[in-house]
């Protein structure tokens, strides 16, 4: 890519683009080009609120338009697959929103396509290119809160009365794990830097909502001793936290995931008394985007693409604990 900016196209027009078109557009490296939906009139409101220059009534349109160089894909999560592979073969980098596909095989196969391909892609974890998730690893290294014992994640919200909402097929793809779970899920991985060996959880499946689990409890073991205990739920309270335990303190992260503004620093606790580290207020999304259009100008991704097989090998380990109520070894 030479010094012009990244030209992006849009996916969809739906909430969570919201987020990620501001993200883009306030980025150093990329500009939004066009925005799709299956409604023609709703992809042209959507590029007239944000001042996209195009809007296409299709998907296949937008592929087809030679000015754009990446897509974003925030489409639900049955659509991310066959999506993805038909914007590789189009020669489009593709950044995809979590969780990337509705289980590992299918991850497997949007990474081999998009690398037969030549293109780029990138799971939309916006989280973890802030940099406060740099300095928690910083910390740790020092050892100044000891040796890790144990990983605790929360993300929760209650969108319960919305009952035709996507995230209620299950066939879709719908469930808290899906939507929220993987955060907490990504972040030990990310702390640790390794892979969890076995997964346990209990869900909530709820009738009212497709059958789709609405609040887990999940427990994911890794070597050493060391496990993520965590909790998501689209029925209960709203919290989104990370803490990291150590023998000798503990990190505590209050907005893990999506920080309130100004809020975006955490606290360490050690023998010597409680102090917050106090953290830039960056645009997550932002970072995100110049990450992404850093790759595809050449250099190494900061999370290669195979982090999202292992990501739902995960996922897929705590679905089939919380709905055959069983202990289940996550293959290397």
């Amino acid at each position: 890519m030479s010094e012009r900016k990244l030209r992006w196209g849009i996916m969809g027009a739906g909430n969570i683009t919201k987020s990620v078109i501001p993200g883009i557009q306030a980025s150093r490296t990329g500009e939004v080009t066009a925005v799709a939906s299956r409604d023609a009139a709703k992809a042209r409101a959507h590029a007239d609120r944000y001042g996209i220059p195009k809007s296409y009534g299709s998907y296949e349109e937008l592929l087809a338009d030679p000015d754009i160089d990446a897509v974003y894909i925030p489409l639900p999560n049955h659509l991310h697959k066959p999506w993805t592979i038909r914007a590789a073969k189009a020669g489009k980098h593709v950044l995809c929103e979590k969780p990337i596909a509705l289980d590992a095989a299918e991850a497997k196969e949007m990474v081999e396509a998009c690398a037969a391909s030549g293109v780029v892609l990138a799971e939309a974890f916006m989280y973890r290119h802030h940099p406060r998730y740099d300095r928690i690893r910083e910390i740790i290294a020092s050892g100044e809160i000891g040796d890790i014992r144990g990983i605790h994640g929360t993300f929760t919200f209650n969108n319960a009365k919305n009952t035709t909402n996507i995230r209620y097929k299950q066939e879709w793809g719908g469930g808290s794990v899906y939507d929220v779970g993987c955060y907490p899920i990504s972040a030990a991985r990310l702390i640790l830097g390794k892979e969890p060996v076995a997964a346990t959880a209990h869900a909530f499946f709820s009738p009212e909502h497709g059958g789709v689990d609405m609040m887990t409890s999940g427990l994911v073991e890794f070597d050493g001793g060391v496990a993520l205990t965590f909790d998501c739920a689209m029925w209960a309270a709203g919290r989104n936290t990370l803490e990291v335990l150590g023998t000798d303190g503990r990190i505590e992260v209050p907005f893990a995931f999506l920080p309130q503004a100004g809020k975006a620093g955490f606290f360490v606790i050690t023998k010597d008394g409680r102090r917050e580290e106090p953290v830039e207020d960056l645009n997550q999304y932002t970072l995100q985007a110049d990450d992404f259009a850093s790759a595809v100008a050449g250099k190494p991704q900061r999370f290669p693409p195979e982090d999202c097989i292992f990501n739902m090998k995960v996922i897929d380990a705590v679905l089939k604990s919380a709905r055959e109520r069983v202990r289940v070894e996550i293959q290397p």
